[in-house]
């Protein structure tokens, strides 16, 4: 079953992932498909995503809240296996409804969703810093240390934030040991419980409407037929598990999450839409095998505008790499691909394709493990002919040119999925949908 039809509903349940280092045009898909689909939920990860969408020419950048929210009748859901910024959950629904986007009664949150507290962001920053030349490249917003405190058993509940007996109660249990580890361990000053509560009640006040059981609901949902899609964030190689450890966030980023995430269970997810760039970029330290520091990297930076919505670093550009990408696709058992970011291409007269790796003289087609190994792999490159041509106003696969439909094919070939979108343009409108 395809993970989307072009002229009629999707079917009930599909995950959209990214294949690659995150960045791949997630929240444009995630957006396109919504038209169709009843409810969205994010289920990992925090404000450490940036899924940017244009919507006519109106830029939407959407850090912590589901992208589905621009589709006026989807309802959208912050499942348990999130981080959540209260401080940043009420700056991006501001700023939805600066633009007109009105969030009531369509937007909850899991009462089982961590809460990035103040002392996590001071403690990112202090880690980072304590690593120097081996530091991992966050984003500095707290994520790492919150799922660490998660973990450990230390973590703040969206729950007990919005009960304020509990919120005390886990803060005089919690801060002796975070305070420790702040003063003694990184030499920062130590946290007050009254200035955390201070702080977060108002955000708690903000935050309570939207605080439900969402496990239950979901379930519900799609046991009456609703349509529901689960949006993740950042990309599979960022997996804390399969990706490029140790410079990986610090979630499980593949389809599995899905279910963790919100509870509800994997035979209830249908289908898996990888989404992938047509070629490959990465933001942050740690290997990247086709990453090109020449002036066809700077081009593909510049032309595709390779910039994190996050952070504003710089993305680190390089050819399509399909050693990682039938890895990626593997683990999570990626049934559809969407290709974003194929108009980047149309100037170049050759294109070159990662087949396989040259590790040590010896050629292999499989990802190592530990990241000293990956970044000794050389590409194996096979090169195709570019098609000079300008993509970005067609809309029907049968107007792409020939030797892009070619290129779109080798890759759906490499990785053993069927292409279901291409994109050639940031806007909603510069899609295609093959099937």
């Amino acid at each position: 079953m395809s993970a989307i039809e072009k002229n009629g509903p999707a079917p009930s349940t599909v995950c959209i992932i990214g294949l690659q280092w995150g960045d791949e045009g997630k929240g444009k898909i995630v957006d396109l498909l919504a038209e169709n689909v009843d409810l969205v939920v994010r289920f990992q990860g925090g404000s450490n995503a940036g899924h940017t969408v244009v919507i006519e020419g109106d830029e939407f950048i959407l850090h912590l809240l589901p992208t589905g929210l621009l589709r006026k009748q989807t309802i959208c859901v912050l499942g348990n296996g999130m981080v959540i910024d209260p401080v940043q959950f009420a700056r991006e629904i501001d700023e939805l409804k600066e633009d007109g986007v009105d969030v009531s009664d369509r937007l909850f949150v899991s009462n089982r969703a961590q809460i990035v507290m103040p002392y996590h962001r001071l403690l990112d920053i202090a880690m980072e810093k304590a690593r120097g030349e081996s530091s991992i490249g966050t984003t500095l917003r707290g994520i790492g240390p919150c799922y660490l405190d998660k973990v450990a058993r230390n973590g703040v509940r969206a729950g007990d934030l919005i009960n304020p007996k509990a919120f005390r109660a886990v803060l005089e249990r919690n801060l002796p040991y975070v305070n420790r580890l702040l003063h003694k361990g990184y030499d920062q000053p130590e946290v007050s419980i009254e200035a955390v509560i201070e702080e977060y009640t108002p955000l708690a006040k903000r935050m309570k409407p939207f605080v439900v059981e969402t496990a239950g609901y979901l379930n519900r949902a799609i046991d009456e037929g609703k349509s529901v899609m689960f949006e993740g964030a950042q990309g599979s190689l960022l997996d804390v598990d399969f990706g490029t450890y140790p410079y990986v966030t610090s979630s499980n980023t593949s389809a599995a999450a899905a279910s963790i995430g919100t509870g509800v269970p994997p035979r209830k997810i249908q289908n898996v839409l990888g989404v992938l760039k047509a070629y490959t970029t990465r933001v942050g330290a740690g290997p990247f095998p086709t990453e090109l520091l020449d002036k066809t990297g700077e081009t593909l930076r510049s032309v595709g505008k390779e910039f994190g919505a996050t952070t504003g670093r710089p993305r680190r550009c390089g050819w399509f790499d399909a050693v990682i990408t039938q890895y990626t696709s593997m683990i999570s058992g990626v049934t559809g691909l969407a290709i974003t970011k194929l108009d980047v291409l149309d100037r170049f007269e050759t294109l070159q394709i990662c087949v396989a790796y040259d590790l040590d003289g010896q050629r292999t087609g499989e990802v190592p493990a530990d990241a000293e190994s990956l970044a000794a792999c050389k590409p194996v490159y096979e090169e195709y002919p570019g098609w000079q041509t300008d993509t970005s106003g067609i809309t029907e696969y049968s107007q792409l040119p020939d030797n892009a439909k070619s290129y779109i094919d080798k890759l759906s070939r490499l990785v053993n999925v069927p292409v279901e979108v291409v994109s050639v343009g940031k806007d909603r409108r510069n899609s295609i949908r093959v099937t």
